[in-house]
């Protein structure tokens, strides 16, 4: 197996297990701190995505390419550059930010958002941003490698630790009220965060072939070249993730604005915000965990066979990564759009959002496609195509936002709609420039078969649910994915959408056809 398949096997378990593990800390958020608790936390996160954005300068992408361009070199002496110019860089902003955030944090939930609560869980989170911005760069790093067992390991480790005491640290603050709970939530995120950077400090200091210490300051002196090649990559990922952070900093903003406009007041819009952003959304974002082990993977994997000039491996590992994409995620939407309703219920206790999921879930097969393409631009140095696609597909999000939700008819389905709408145009232009870069070949007929299969699943699923006699609603949401999942399974084989050799690729399963 390759470096890259594996490599992508390892983020996609680690990434399942971590998506497991953090939907285990959504219910427990949800069912201790209810929806407008949910709302509270989820206005405020989007703020610390900005600014760790802008601390990270996008520098894990630039030295994940970077370290795989210099390891098939053999230059170590390139290697240690890479990271002293990236930790000094991302320290230094890091500690400008941090107090930043705490000092804006009154001024911003009082003028920008609808509800002043939102300052506690904000001034909470500000710690995670130089351990977030510490980590990044050695998990560049070890990405550039393309050994992804640290990363995959940390991810869960922070998963593990913030489980053991989003409970303990929520239920203890609950007293005070919904936003001391949340804030609690957002400290045990920070604790969960440490515990991943320790971890990834002590496997690199086995790892590394060089010591970074010694020289730190020559190395820095002697780094310009070095850092202007970084910034090559890493300012245009900078303008492509900014936008997306600051679409998503926005997005509470104007949605909370929108639904104010349209009569709903401040605490409903902090519940329905809470419903759509923090309940539906983390169901369907949930498989895109196997679409970032892909993105992770591809940006060394594709920058090593272009720096070649390895046209025919490219091309092979873009048809590989969106192949399973599409594959996988169009399982994914058929499960949620057929078993919305129950999902919703075994997970959050209550069947509330689940029509945002019915709703949105459809268009998202576009955002399961949309990370790898990313990945695939920034990886043959079309990061600033990729910025600009980005910035028409969330200004066209956010357009539709404000025009929609400041409906009273409509309401915060406007924001849903914005949000899907936003999706499906980044992924179309994604789509339309790696095509007209590589010029790879488009199967229109798998695509005519897997959208028959995808309806024909679902159709054939919801019947057979919706026959079952059982008293659990467990057992009955069960047994209907499992059998969704075979007829789904039969059709791909069926329709020659996936064969034998394609499944003894995946380690697991090949073990056992073996």
């Amino acid at each position: 197996m390759s470096k890259f398949l594996k490599g992508t096997m390892i983020l996609m378990a680690a990434g399942l297990v971590t998506r497991l593990l953090g939907f285990i800390n959504r219910i427990v958020i949800a069912r201790l701190i209810g929806e407008e608790g949910v709302g509270l936390y989820m206005m405020a996160y989007p703020t610390l995505v900005l600014v760790v954005t802008i601390t990270q300068l996008g520098l894990p992408v630039a030295i994940s390419k970077a370290v795989a361009e210099a390891d098939i070199k053999g230059d170590q002496r390139k290697v240690k550059k890479i990271l002293v110019v990236s930790l000094t860089v991302t320290g230094t902003l890091s500690l400008l930010f941090t107090p930043a955030l705490i000092l804006l944090g009154p001024l911003l939930s009082k003028t920008l958002f609808t509800d002043p609560r939102i300052y506690y869980p904000l001034t909470a989170i500000a710690p995670i941003i130089p351990i977030i911005a510490i980590s990044s760069v050695i998990r560049g790093y070890f990405q550039g490698k393309q050994n992804m067992k640290p990363s995959a390991v940390s991810q869960v480790l922070e998963q593990a630790v913030r489980i053991t005491l989003i409970a303990v640290l929520t239920k203890a603050f609950l007293p005070m009220g919904i936003e001391y709970a949340a804030a609690a939530a957002m400290v045990a995120s920070v604790i969960g965060e440490l515990a991943s950077l320790l971890y990834l400090f002590a496997m690199f200091k086995v790892k590394k072939r060089f010591p970074v210490r010694r020289n730190f300051l020559l190395a820095l002196k002697g780094g310009k070249a070095t850092f202007k090649e970084l910034m090559n990559v890493a300012l245009p990922t900078t303008g492509s993730r900014m936008i997306g952070s600051l679409s998503w900093f926005f997005e509470p903003i104007i949605v909370s604005q929108s639904l104010l406009l349209a009569g709903v007041a401040a605490g409903i819009a902090t519940k329905q915000y809470g419903l759509l952003t923090g309940y539906a959304l983390p169901l369907l974002t949930l498989p895109s965990f196997i679409t970032f082990s892909l993105a992770t993977s591809l940006v060394p994997a594709i920058s090593e066979a272009n720096a070649v000039r390895n046209h025919g491996l490219v091309e092979h590992r873009l048809q590989q990564a969106l192949r399973f994409a599409l594959l996988s995620g169009g399982l994914s939407v058929i499960i949620l759009f057929t078993f919305a309703e129950p999902l919703m219920k075994l997970i959050y206790g209550s069947e509330n959002g689940a029509y945002f999921i019915k709703l949105m879930a459809p268009f998202f097969i576009f955002h399961y496609y949309q990370g790898p393409l990313q990945a695939i631009l920034q990886a043959l140095d079309l990061a600033r195509a990729a910025m600009i696609n980005s910035l028409i597909g969330n200004a066209f999000k956010l357009g539709v936002i404000f025009i929609l939700a400041s409906q009273p008819h409509i309401g915060i389905i406007g924001a849903a709609l914005g949000i899907a709408a936003g999706t499906l145009l980044i992924t179309a232009l994604h789509y339309a420039t790696v095509l007209k870069k590589i010029q790879f070949t488009v199967y229109i007929k798998d695509y005519i078969k897997f959208f028959a299969a995808a309806i024909l699943a679902g159709w054939s699923g919801k019947i057979i649910y919706d026959s079952l006699f059982f008293d659990s609603n467990f057992i009955k949401m069960a047994l209907g994915i499992i059998f969704t999942t075979m007829i789904y399974l039969a059709l791909l084989f069926g329709l020659k959408l996936v064969n034998k050799g394609d499944m003894t690729k995946i380690p697991v399963i090949g073990n056992l056809i073996k």
